[in-house]
């Protein structure tokens, strides 16, 4: 899932480097945000986007529900029990750890309904998650046989209850739909994402245009083009990280734009990706592999999208 935190476990500049070095795809980097590495010298220069930052109220349980460790060692059978019980922290844990389990008709169909009609929308969030978890890119692993077919039902199954999340209430539970469907299969399911574009929600946008870079590479210039205009400082900082990707005169005119943006994290994206060979970009990014690895941008810790 997605974390509302985009600070980077690395230090400075020289060390990110490094970490590029060693770890070059993007989608494995530590970094949480393209925008990574905003020199700031004065409390003034700090900007708070209200867009990521939720203030509100939780208890320690709340705050805890993502730690699996206290059911750990319990089996799956006392997991789905906890997925149907009425206190919504066990639903949200419960739904986590079932994604460690094993892929069953159970599991499948218990996260699949609590996906779809829980009404915890991080339970829904959760479920979903886990319920790809047992579907996109299991199957490949498989071999023949009653397990393949059993994860094959099970891609089938978390893409069409990912395909019903794309209209939930919760916007983060659709931006997670989004993810789901990136992993499952981008490919079959690129009309889905292409109209989660035109979602009211940034982290729904910003999912749809990272899944869809990953596949379509420069053809997504156009679009980019116009994301790096959006009311949203984070799909413009992905536009801009995109961007870089994309060998034209428009795509860099515009990075160059981009560098005069209002939003700090902005500017620092658009600086980066004109130093950036488009070609070996694409190849980092994914947007010339098909495969299932989640998108770049957060952990499921929290509540903001894996792009």
């Amino acid at each position: 899932m997605t974390c509302r935190d985009d600070d980077c476990g690395c230090g400075d500049d020289e060390e990110f480097q490094k970490h590029l070095e060693e770890e070059p795809d993007p989608q494995l980097d530590p970094a949480k945000s393209p925008g990574i590495g905003s020199d700031i010298e004065a409390l003034e220069d700090i900007e708070v986007s209200r867009e990521d930052v939720t203030i509100g109220e939780a208890d320690p349980a709340e705050l805890a529900a993502a730690d699996t460790e206290p059911v750990a060692d319990d089996g799956t059978a006392s997991l789905l029990a906890d997925l149907g019980s009425g206190d919504p922290v066990d639903r949200r844990r419960a739904a986590l750890a079932l994604k460690e389990e094993t892929t069953t008709d159970a599991v499948v169909a218990g996260l699949a309904q609590a996906a779809t009609r829980d009404d915890d929308a991080d339970v829904r969030q959760f479920a979903v998650e886990a319920l790809t978890a047992h579907g996109g890119g299991a199957s490949a692993d498989a071999g023949s046989g009653a397990a393949a077919d059993a994860d094959a039902d099970a891609d089938e199954r978390a893409a069409a209850v990912a395909v019903t999340l794309l209209d939930d209430d919760d916007p983060w539970v659709r931006a997670e739909a989004v993810v789901a469907l990136d992993n499952i299969d981008r490919e079959a399911h690129e009309s889905d994402i292409a109209a989660a574009l035109e979602d009211d929600h940034h982290a729904v946008r910003r999912n749809a245009a990272v899944s869809l870079f990953k596949l379509r590479g420069e053809e997504m210039e156009e679009r980019l083009l116009a994301l790096s205009r959006d009311d949203s400082e984070r799909v413009r900082e992905w536009a801009a990280h995109m961007l870089g990707g994309v060998d034209s005169a428009d795509a860099r005119g515009r990075l160059r734009d981009l560098t005069d943006d209002p939003a700090t994290v902005v500017r620092q994206t658009a600086e980066r990706a004109l130093e950036a060979e488009p070609d070996r970009f694409r190849r980092q990014f994914g947007a010339l592999e098909n495969d299932a690895r989640l998108l770049p941008g957060e952990d499921r810790l929290n509540r903001m999208p894996d792009l």
